[in-house]
């Protein structure tokens, strides 16, 4: 019996939810849904969700009740919510916090559930015995306190997530406070509403609650500075972990400008400079160094991003390999801050599951990882605790209103050819570098002649050949890290209006009058890649302009599939990409788009 047919949702029995796109209350569905739900798929007038059991433990984790959960899904379905469904809500929700982790005397850790049943289910598998030291009693088990992250791994896996409520050491103290800074023609510096939330949730009041966990905002909506409202709520020694050297210098220079942290408390930890202070700022790259390494392997950003197959979690790490991995525990600290956490390599996650004791704070704009280990971030790190979707940033004027393009060019006969005889590999390098995208890109900037305009890619050859066209800069990981700061402050000043970038430039790039991005290639189907891109040009503008996403695929190719693959994430946050033909090019007007859309 239908419910209400013109309700926008169909939840089906395989976990599955159908979203109507072109209906009216398609923008609340999709919100509602993103709290709890993973997006799979997004065409133009479906889009496909998940109920996943880690979408839905963390749900559990933010707060969200199975009842809600529920009565969301009834609320915009079509049709009667199956049972197996409201079920299996009920009872992967439950499965969050049926175990415990608590402290116990003299530095002991408990494992611990009121349901004897289920401690002697748990305690009799192969991933979590190798833990236990000892039965207290038939609810109660004394764990290795070392081992914290590897037991939370593991109870993961066998899908009874642990509530971790053994609390933190507090670190080193640390005297510190944010400036309530006045510039010329500015407001006061302080803290945004959602800002302050985020900061508010993480800290959970200084419980055993809070303390450790992810907090999840778009690109532009200052992530450094909820990190640096939760230095101020700890007040102790920091370690903060981020993707490159130009953003560890980005982060002492915001800690500078706004915190009272004097220049000898902030340290920095990199290829060039190695310096332990109370707060001390330090790149994945130098913590994944080993000398044995073969030169170039870790890719263009300069560490492994993703787990490979061998890599064991459940096993503690020998750091011998990894010279820097001292750093650690160098000093007494009491929060580690992981910057665009989503990146995380193998060998600090291993490095972080022996860090439970101290709080850990994640940042990302997207907790998608394209090798599916979300749940060691939910494991390792923490939970979802603080998630809002970027329009509604974009509606209160936080982030800029951006326009997303899809443009599909048609390959030429010759290259159509040699795409159809090349293997499947060298059919996506072929279809992503076609030399047809490079006139469009050179349309595309002339009709923007008052925006500054990022060109990004994949391919340097591709890149170089830009680069030369647009008479641009290129700027690439092999670009010296104060050839980049150069080339970065030039566009912040004004004197530098065109800069072709690669995929170094995914992330931690504050360029806030970027306006326009035009996307020539990508990391394959990256739907992180996608959103870390879009962020480039998501800060506010000083006029008030739009910003301008544009990606560009060759039509009918693998090209294609990879760019809507890519979008789905940004899909899932509202966006929507217009899809625009070459022949559609010559009569385009952005300034006639703006009032379009």
């Amino acid at each position: 019996m239908p419910v209400n047919p013109l309700n926008p949702m169909v939840v089906q029995s395989d976990h599955t939810v159908l979203l109507e796109v072109n209906n009216p209350q398609y923008a609340e569905a999709r919100d509602a849904l993103a709290r709890f739900a993973e997006l799979e798929k997004s065409p133009e007038h479906i889009h496909t969700y998940r109920l996943s059991p880690l979408s839905l433990w963390n749900a559990a984790a933010s707060g969200l009740n199975a009842e809600s959960i529920v009565e969301s899904l009834t609320r915009y379905s079509k049709y009667d919510v199956p049972g197996n469904i409201q079920a299996d809500v009920r009872d992967y929700v439950s499965r969050f916090g049926r175990l415990k982790l608590r402290a116990g005397g003299a530095g002991e850790l408990l494992l611990s559930s009121d349901d004897p049943l289920l401690m002697l289910e748990v305690t009799r598998n192969r991933k979590v015995r190798q833990f236990i030291r000892e039965e207290i009693d038939r609810r109660t088990v004394r764990v290795d306190p070392a081992l914290r992250g590897h037991i939370k791994k593991a109870l993961v896996d066998i899908g009874f997530p642990a509530e971790d409520l053994a609390g933190y050491v507090d670190g080193a103290a640390l005297p510190l406070h944010l400036l309530a800074l006045m510039r010329a023609n500015e407001q006061p510096f302080a803290l945004r509403h959602y800002q302050q939330d985020a900061v508010e949730i993480f800290h959970a009041q200084g419980t055993a609650r809070g303390g450790s966990g992810v907090i999840v905002l778009p690109c532009g909506a200052g992530k450094t500075l909820v990190g640096m409202g939760v230095m101020e709520k700890l007040q102790t020694n920091t370690l903060i972990l981020t993707t490159n050297t130009v953003a560890v210098r980005q982060w002492m220079n915001e800690l500078h400008d706004k915190t009272s942290l004097n220049p000898a408390e902030i340290g920095e930890y990199t290829g060039d400079v190695k310096e332990i202070r109370p707060v001390t700022v330090t790149t994945y790259q130098i913590l994944t160094y080993r000398e044995r390494r073969k030169r170039g392997a870790s890719g263009e950003n300069g560490f492994d991003e993703f787990l490979g197959d061998g890599d064991d979690l459940s096993q503690p790490l020998t750091p011998g390999s990894f010279p820097h991995f001292g750093l650690f525990r160098e000093r007494n600290w009491g929060l580690v801050i992981y910057d665009e956490v989503h990146l995380l390599p193998a060998p600090v996650f291993r490095m972080t599951a022996e860090l439970q004791a101290r709080r850990r704070l994640g940042l990302t704009a997207t907790l998608v990882r394209e090798d599916g280990k979300e749940d060691h971030v939910f494991a390792l790190i923490g939970p979802k605790k603080y998630d809002v979707p970027w329009k509604d940033l974009e509606r209160q004027g936080w982030i800029a209103t951006a326009h997303c393009h899809e443009i599909r060019l048609d390959m030429a006969p010759g290259q159509r050819l040699s795409y159809a005889m090349a293997g499947a590999r060298e059919q996506s390098v072929l279809a992503a570098t076609d030399p047809a995208k490079l006139p469009v890109v050179e349309q595309l900037v002339a009709k923007h002649p008052d925006d500054q305009v990022l060109v990004i890619g994949t391919y340097l050859d591709q890149l170089e050949a830009a680069a030369a066209l647009l008479d641009a800069p290129l700027l690439t990981g092999k670009t010296p890290t104060k050839e980049r700061q150069k080339l970065y402050q030039q566009m912040r000043e004004g004197t530098l209006r065109r800069l072709v970038v690669s995929k170094v430039a995914n992330f931690a790039v504050d360029l806030p009058d970027v306006s326009v991005a035009i996307e020539i290639s990508g990391t394959f189907g990256s739907r992180q890649e996608e959103a870390q891109r879009l962020g480039r040009v998501l800060r506010p503008k000083r006029d008030g302009r739009p910003a301008h996403f544009y990606a560009i695929v060759m039509r009918d190719t693998k090209d294609q599939d990879f760019g809507a693959k890519r979008q789905m994430f940004l899909t899932e946050q509202g966006y929507k990409y217009e899809i625009l033909y070459r022949d559609d090019l010559p009569n385009y007007d952005p300034e006639r788009d703006h009032a379009a859309w």
